[in-house]
C-alpha cells in the first residue's frame, strides 16, 4: 500500500428534513448566494426550504447552471456575486451545480484570469465557503475539492482540484431525490459505481481495508440500483444510493490505492464532443478498457468478480465473467455499452477523442501511465 495522507473537512447532515439546519449553520451575517440549475428545485421542495431556513440572512440566487458546467455561465454568476457583494455559496442540485459553484467561490476572490483555474495553473489564495445541498447522488462533489467545468468555445472539459472549495457543510436529504427522472438516477448508480471501479480496478496492492470498502459501495449499489429505478419513493434504497455516491469519492476509497481514470479522461472528450451524459460515456468506455488491458488487469478483476458477483472458475474465466456482468448491470441501469446505440459512429468518436487527448496533454492515462492517445483510440473502436 503506498503512502498517503488524508483530510476531509466537510460537515455532512444526513437524512429528512436537515435542509432546516442551514440556518443555523450558516453564520447569520453572511450574504449567501444560492446556486442552482433549473427548476427541479423548485417542484422537489428544496427551494421552499431553503426559503424558510434562511429567511434570516440576506441571500439572492443565481440559476441556469448547466449539466456539464459552462465557464460562460459560471462566470455571469461570479460577475453576480461580485456586483452584490455575495460572499458564501449555497449550491443546490447534483455534482453539476456543486462543481460550479466551488468554481464560482474560487473566482469571485481572484485578481487574475479565471479561466487558469480550471487545469490548476494558476495558484489561489482564498474562496468563498461553501454549502451544498445534493438533490442528485452521482459525483460526491458535495464532499470532495475536485469540479470538472466545460468550455463550449474552445471544447474543452476540464478539471481543477484544491482545497480552498471543499464545502464546509453538505446536506444529504434522500427525499429530495424522489422526484428525480429514471434517466438520472440510473446515471447517479452508474457514475458512482464506475468512480469506486476507477480507484479499485488497476492491480492487487495490498490495500485490504481500501479493497473491502470499494467492493462493499459496489455490492450496495448492485442490490439498490434495480430498487431505485422500480420504487423511486422508496426511502431507504434512495439513502443507500446517496451515501454509496457520497462515500464512492469521499477520499477514503483511493488512500494508498494506484488509480486509474483514463475512462474518465476519455469520458470527458465523449462528452464535449457528442453532449452524451457523463454517466454515459463511462459505461460505453469502461468495459472496452477493461478488454482492452485484460492481462494487466487480469488479477483485480478476477479478485472483483469472485467477491463483488460471487463468480467461481479461474482467474481468465472469472475476470472474463465479471466484465460481462459489469455491462449487464449497466444496462440494468438503462445505460448502453455501444456508442452506436446513441448514435455515434466509432471511428469519428475514436479519432475525435484521441485529438483531443493529444491536444490536453494527456498522453499517459492508467495506473501505469502507459495509455496513450493511439491505445484509446483503439479502445473506443472496439465500443461501436
Amino acid at each position: 500500500m503506498h503512502a498517503f495522507s488524508f483530510h476531509n473537512p466537510c460537515q455532512i447532515e444526513f437524512g429528512a428534513g436537515q435542509i432546516a439546519k442551514l440556518g443555523s449553520l450558516i453564520p447569520v451575517q453572511a450574504r449567501v448566494l444560492v446556486l442552482y440549475g433549473g427548476g427541479s428545485i423548485k417542484r422537489n421542495g428544496a427551494y421552499e426550504q431553503i426559503s424558510s431556513a434562511l429567511q434570516q440572512h440576506h441571500w439572492q440566487e443565481f440559476s441556469g447552471i448547466e449539466p456539464n458546467p459552462e465557464f460562460e455561465t459560471l462566470m455571469r454568476a461570479v460577475q453576480f456575486a461580485r456586483k452584490h457583494a455575495l460572499d458564501y455559496i449555497v449550491a443546490v442540485g447534483g455534482g453539476s451545480v456543486i462543481d460550479g459553484a466551488k468554481f464560482v467561490a474560487a473566482a469571485v476572490p481572484h485578481d487574475g484570469d479565471c479561466w487558469l483555474i480550471i487545469g490548476n495553473r494558476t495558484p489561489l489564495k482564498t474562496a468563498l465557503p461553501l454549502a451544498a445541498v445534493l438533490t442528485l447522488p452521482a459525483t460526491g462533489s458535495e464532499s470532495n475539492f475536485a469540479a470538472v467545468i466545460s468550455r463550449r468555445e474552445s471544447n474543452d472539459k476540464l478539471s481543477f482540484k484544491n482545497p480552498l472549495v471543499f464545502p464546509k457543510l453538505a446536506i444529504l436529504d434522500p427525499t429530495l431525490t424522489f422526484s428525480l427522472p429514471a434517466r438520472q438516477i440510473g446515471n447517479g448508480v452508474v457514475d458512482a459505481f464506475v468512480h469506486t471501479l476507477e480507484q479499485y480496478l488497476t492491480y492487487p496492492n495490498e490495500a485490504r481495508v481500501q479493497d473491502r470498502l470499494a467492493e462493499g459501495i459496489l455490492q450496495t449499489l448492485i442490490e439498490i440500483g434495480p430498487v431505485t429505478l422500480n420504487e423511486p419513493d422508496n426511502y431507504d434504497a434512495r439513502a443507500n444510493l446517496m451515501w454509496a455516491a457520497n462515500q464512492a469519492l469521499y477520499g477514503l476509497v483511493g488512500l494508498g490505492q494506484a488509480q486509474d481514470w483514463a475512462t474518465h479522461a476519455m469520458g470527458h472528450e465523449l462528452t464535449m464532443l457528442f453532449g452524451l451524459d457523463h454517466a454515459r460515456t463511462l459505461a460505453i468506455v469502461l468495459p472496452a478498457l477493461w478488454r482492452y488491458r485484460f492481462a494487466a488487469k487480469q488479477a483485480k478483476l478476477a479478485q472483483y468478480g469472485r467477491r463483488v458477483w460471487a463468480l467461481t472458475g479461474d482467474d481468465a474465466t472469472v475476470a472474463a465473467a465479471a466484465i460481462e456482468a459489469t455491462s449487464q448491470f449497466f444496462a440494468q441501469m438503462g445505460l448502453s455499452a455501444r456508442l452506436g446505440d446513441y448514435g455515434i459512429d466509432a471511428q469519428e468518436a475514436a479519432d475525435g477523442v484521441a485529438a483531443q487527448l493529444i491536444r490536453h496533454q494527456r498522453l499517459k492515462l492508467g495506473e501505469n501511465q502507459d495509455l496513450t492517445p493511439d491505445d484509446c483510440r483503439a479502445i473506443l473502436l472496439t465500443a461501436a
